[in-house]
């Protein structure tokens, strides 16, 4: 599968001495949505603005499309859609006037009815941009990345300020590109959104990537977790020492490695003892856990025996 973006041994330094990228790599195929999560400072956006050609590297290497998105702007800027975190708008020009002017900018670009229909923005189109909410505004910003039908598509934060309609609207049409053929990498700090939409993702903390691979992939290493109420008179004492579990009074947690084996422990003795385990709930590590358990590292030394290249 060709890879349409790839970063090697990327870095990143700011006047003052700030390294906000330290040596990252990874790839993505072509059509692929790839998540990059992380905590506030992390370098997400540092990256991404790399990978658009906003920006030279300080060291290391990047090619979108095989080419260099800073060196060989030219080549690469009209394949490429992006989506930045806030967009500047004229505030008194309407809808239809602001994607006109930017598709005059824009290798065939979509019609300007096609790209606001595309967001939900078309019954919009009359409106000034002063007139707009911030959720209409980021609608907009995604109307504008995909005026030039982009082979790849940088998306910073796409959701932020947008209703729960608005975001599951936008995850859909996120999917319909993919299966057209589009090459996605996103930002977000909505885990579920990364957890829905991405193939693959990575993590970034402190300017690394500490973990990466699929949604799935990322929360194996974490254990799964059973949180169950003992009746009265039935104390956590009495659960087989097989079962390895924290109590608050009644109130008790379980985590595990092996969800169904230890599920199937646990109901066999409560079937077997005649016990009803009140408000019972089982289910796998999730990414926000994952997530979490790298963000509590953030006032901790950093072990470099963490770090994953994404391949």
């Amino acid at each position: 599968m060709t890879n349409v973006i790839e970063a090697d041994g990327l870095h990143r330094t700011y006047s003052g001495g700030f390294e906000a990228v330290r040596g990252i790599s990874f790839t993505v195929p072509r059509g692929e949505i790839f998540a990059l999560l992380g905590t506030n400072g992390a370098g997400k956006t540092s990256t991404v603005e790399l990978l658009e050609g906003l920006a030279r590297p300080t060291g290391g290497t990047v090619r979108v499309l095989g080419h260099d998105p800073y060196a060989e702007r030219a080549a690469v800027r009209p394949r490429i859609g992006m989506m930045l975190q806030e967009g500047g708008f004229p505030s008194d020009l309407t809808v239809a006037e602001t994607v006109r002017m930017w598709a005059g900018c824009t290798t065939d670009a979509r019609p300007v009815g096609e790209a606001l229909d595309m967001v939900g923005l078309a019954d919009r189109a009359k409106v000034r941009i002063k007139q707009l909410s911030g959720g209409e505004r980021r609608r907009l910003d995604l109307a504008l990345a995909l005026l030039g039908r982009p082979e790849v598509l940088f998306l910073d934060e796409p959701t932020t300020g947008l209703d729960a309609e608005g975001r599951r609207d936008t995850w859909d049409l996120v999917r319909q590109l993919r299966e057209g053929g589009a090459t996605v990498l996103l930002t977000t700090h909505y885990l579920e959104e990364a957890e829905s939409l991405a193939d693959r993702l990575a993590i970034m903390h402190r300017g690394r990537i500490v973990t990466a691979g699929t949604p799935a992939e990322v929360t194996a290493a974490r254990p799964a977790r059973i949180r169950f109420t003992l009746p009265e008179g039935t104390g956590p004492a009495q659960l087989p020492l097989g079962l390895r579990a924290a109590a608050d009074g009644r109130r008790v947690e379980i985590r595990t490695h092996e969800l169904q084996d230890t599920l199937g422990e646990l109901l066999g003795w409560a079937a077997a003892s005649g016990v009803r385990l009140e408000g019972l709930d089982a289910r796998s590590a999730s990414l926000e856990e994952a997530f979490l358990e790298i963000a509590s590292r953030a006032e901790a030394p950093l072990n470099t025996t963490d770090l994953e290249e994404v391949r």
